[in-house]
């Protein structure tokens, strides 16, 4: 018997996956079976009413369920017939989705393909123009024409993208409205009801002109990713007939001109770790610590986050690098990954007041994304730009114990990579009159998923702690 199913949207993909589970539940072969979406015109036969769920069960592959989400986007009128019969077929060839070759199987790649491209250029080449809403306040506007149904699917990107600006894209289809603290999808536009200019426009054409590279023109990998269809949304796109047709002879000139001297500050940066310091307390390396320009994290970073704890303290503990919250208060370990060190100190019965607790690296890399500033691991060569204030402290300090709280600690005590996990929670010999400790750091703790592995992880953190007792009280 044919079943026609008449889907809520051109992006229900939930009412396909339940159609199509209760149909092949049903037994209803693919022949049979005939999606369409609300406002479709039909030419093969009435749509029945969406079938129930039966009882039992199947399973799919995930690999099927992700490819299904991605290709239900496509503009295609028969993808989720394609999916049914992808879906009806996998119940008895379950390796059907390890077989490029399969007609079926290449023809949904080949239709999620062209939507993880469109989404790529939506991501590419939406261009927001200024304007002023109701309450004065700017709103940030876009139009743009997608070639399949992605608006919805694109939209939580521009959302983490753009969290702190107020927008709107427009579509034909659809759009995406941001408000600042909620998302919502509304009914399609036309290009009309964009703004054709803002004020930036000139400001940002001015910058696109300056960083053109004439050197590094290649004219065909320009059109492949910048194809003409999105020149018409794009203020740059006015220049660049004259950028290519000049970029010869701008080449010509760049070749001929004198090199230029980079920037004092970044001599300076440059000249940085070819002068090491020479001094003798702590203060005094401090001070000139919170000049350093070794690396380029010191621009982006609030401060210099140095080590704190007694000249004489007989444990030194080594984190990663300065948090969100020790960056705004300039004081290692006062975050959410600090309190956990508090507790755990306090249950292995170790006053923090008595330890030098440090980082590793000193200042804080971050990713900004909207409000809020993600931590970034650092990379080998800030590690060791970092490496003579560790040195500095280590030599003033004199720890009997060096404790390095996680990978990147570990790294910069022992000057090369060390494996955690075989060398965890026992003391090695590290320098004359000096042991080091290899355990984990508190924001491990806080990243597990479930209690019962924070649980178990936080008693193992504390005794590795309690490591350190016996040297402290010596």
């Amino acid at each position: 018997m044919n079943r026609h199913v008449r889907l809520a949207s051109q992006t229900d993909f939930d009412g396909w996956r339940a159609a199509a589970r209760a149909l092949v539940l049903e037994g209803a072969p693919p022949p049979w079976v005939h999606f369409s979406v609300d406002g479709e015109t039909t030419e093969l036969f009435p749509a029945d009413a969406a079938p129930a769920a039966g009882a039992g069960g199947f399973g799919v592959p995930k690999r099927f369920l992700e490819l299904a989400e991605t290709v239900a986007l496509h503009r295609d009128p028969e993808r989720f017939d394609l999916l049914y019969r992808l879906l009806w077929r996998l119940q008895t060839e379950r390796e059907l989705m390890h077989v490029p070759t399969d007609v079926d199987v290449h023809r949904a790649e080949t239709l999620a393909k062209a939507v993880n491209r469109d989404i790529h250029k939506m991501r590419a080449f939406v261009r927001f123009r200024e304007i002023a809403a109701d309450d004065g306040e700017p709103v940030h506007v876009a139009w743009f024409e997608p070639e399949h149904h992605i608006v919805e699917r694109n939209a939580a990107f521009f959302v983490r993208r753009f969290a702190a600006m107020r927008w709107s894209i427009l579509t034909p289809e659809a759009s995406a409205h941001w408000d600042g603290e909620a998302l919502s999808i509304g009914p399609g536009a036309s290009k009309a009801d964009a703004p054709a200019f803002d004020e930036m426009e000139e400001v940002w054409r001015a910058y696109y002109a300056s960083i053109f590279n004439p050197a590094r023109l290649k004219v065909n990998a320009m059109r492949s990713e910048m194809p003409r269809k999105y020149w018409k949304n794009l203020p740059e796109a006015s220049l660049i007939p004259e950028l290519v047709s000049g970029a010869r002879k701008r080449m010509e000139v760049m070749v001929e001109a004198a090199p230029s001297e980079p920037p004092a500050k970044r001599m300076r940066a440059a000249d940085a770790p070819s002068a090491p310091v020479e001094l003798s307390d702590l203060a005094a390396v401090r001070a000139a610590a919170l000049d350093c320009r070794a690396c380029p994290l010191w621009a982006p970073a609030t401060q210099t986050v140095f080590g704190e704890g007694p000249e004489d303290a007989a444990v030194m503990l080594v984190g990663e690098q300065p948090g969100d919250q020790e960056d705004i208060a300039g004081h290692p370990f006062v975050g959410p990954a600090g309190k956990v060190l508090d507790r755990a100190l306090n249950d292995a019965d170790i006053e923090r007041e008595r330890l030098y607790v440090t980082n590793a690296v000193k200042h804080f890399k971050f990713v900004p994304r909207g409000k809020t500033r993600l931590h970034q691991k650092p990379s080998g060569g800030e590690v060791t730009a970092c490496r003579q204030w560790f040195e500095k402290e280590v030599a003033i300090v004199r720890p009997k114990l060096v404790v390095a709280l996680g990978a990147t600690a570990a790294g910069q005590v022992f000057g090369r990579p060390m494996t955690i996990g075989a060398n965890r929670g026992r003391l090695i010999d590290w320098a004359e009159g000096t042991q080091a400790l290899i355990t984990v750091h508190p924001s491990y703790l806080l990243r597990l998923p479930s209690q019962a592995e924070k649980d178990a992880e936080y008693a193992r953190f504390v005794q590795d702690l309690k490591l350190a007792r016996p040297l402290m009280a010596a």
